[in-house]
């Protein structure tokens, strides 16, 4: 166990903060689109009765997920997977845990058609959307109008928006040297130190790799769900999931694929012993729970005004 840590102690010490980049403040996106996505994600007549909408699965203001341990549809249905939140969801390489959607687009049309979920359709939903007059005005931006693309593009304009830039520690990545208590920086040398960065780096800390759940020790998956499998029927992507961003962890509990863990501590330990193999000290985890809250950003400026 010991020659373990000291092998992962040398391959973490070749990577530094240079691995995560700050979330850059100039992101483009068109704001009237935006603005009228933001109303369709708020929209509950996208689901079938118009009980659920985007928003009843992804709390912007609280974290991006709704933290649940599974989300509730239509006629109350469950599903069977947690919910990751939306923020900062343009920097990852595919959405939902096993990458079954490419782009936001993809993603954003997943939920509408989804038994579990809102269990619409685009012909419905045009049909309750038509004679609204504000829907009506707004969707002039389009030349051909309301239509299923031009509704899901907006959709997507919005979460281009949902970026939560200016956390302490991109301040500290940027120069703010002075930002991040003691404490805090060796949480951030523990998370090196025990390898988190090689998953979880890059712009949103995550979200831009696959990853095996349980590496070094085998994860029992509570929830039936096997992970990249289910899109690619490969023997070897069973329990492989798309690295979730550490980005406002401190606001999207419960965790894990499975919502299994409702709190960072639990995670950290449970994260660190199936992956690495150690068990750490509550020193240590105190210590990396510091610095993981020091990743909380501010809220989407098109939020600003709710």
């Amino acid at each position: 166990m010991q020659k373990l840590l000291i092998i992962i102690t040398l391959i973490s010490s070749l990577y530094s903060s240079d691995l995560i980049s700050p979330i850059p403040t100039n992101e483009d996106y068109d704001i009237n689109k935006a603005l009228l996505g933001k109303k369709l994600f708020h929209e509950k007549r996208l689901s079938v009765d118009n009980t659920i909408s985007c928003a009843s699965c992804h709390i912007i203001t609280e974290g991006g997920d709704d933290n649940r341990k599974f989300s509730i549809g239509v006629n109350n249905k469950k599903g069977n997977v947690n919910s990751p939140t939306v923020l900062n969801s343009r920097y990852n390489l595919s959405q939902f845990w096993d990458g079954r959607a490419k782009d936001l687009k993809e993603q954003a049309l997943g939920p509408i058609h989804n038994p579990l979920e809102m269990n619409n359709d685009f012909k419905n939903i045009i049909s309750k959307l038509k004679n609204d007059d504000y829907y009506k005005n707004a969707f002039k931006i389009y030349k051909d109008g309301m239509t299923q693309d031009n509704i899901l593009d907006a959709i997507v304009e919005f979460e281009k928006a949902l970026v939560t830039p200016h956390s302490k520690f991109d301040r500290y990545l940027l120069g703010d040297k002075d930002i991040l208590s003691t404490e805090e920086k060796e949480g951030f040398e523990l998370f090196k130190d025990y390898g988190c960065i090689s998953c979880h780096n890059g712009v949103n800390i995550g979200g831009n790799l696959y990853q095996k759940m349980g590496i070094i020790k085998e994860y029992k998956i509570k929830s039936g769900n096997l992970g990249r499998y289910n899109v690619t029927k490969n023997e070897e992507d069973k329990y492989y999931f798309k690295v979730p961003t550490l980005r406002n962890i401190e606001h999207t509990s419960p965790y894990m694929h499975d919502g299994s863990e409702e709190n960072l501590k639990e995670t950290i330990k449970v994260m660190i012993e199936y992956q690495v193999g150690i068990i750490p000290t509550d020193e240590e985890i105190y210590k990396i729970e510091l610095f993981l809250k020091t990743l909380n950003g501010n809220t989407p400026v098109i939020m600003v005004d709710e």
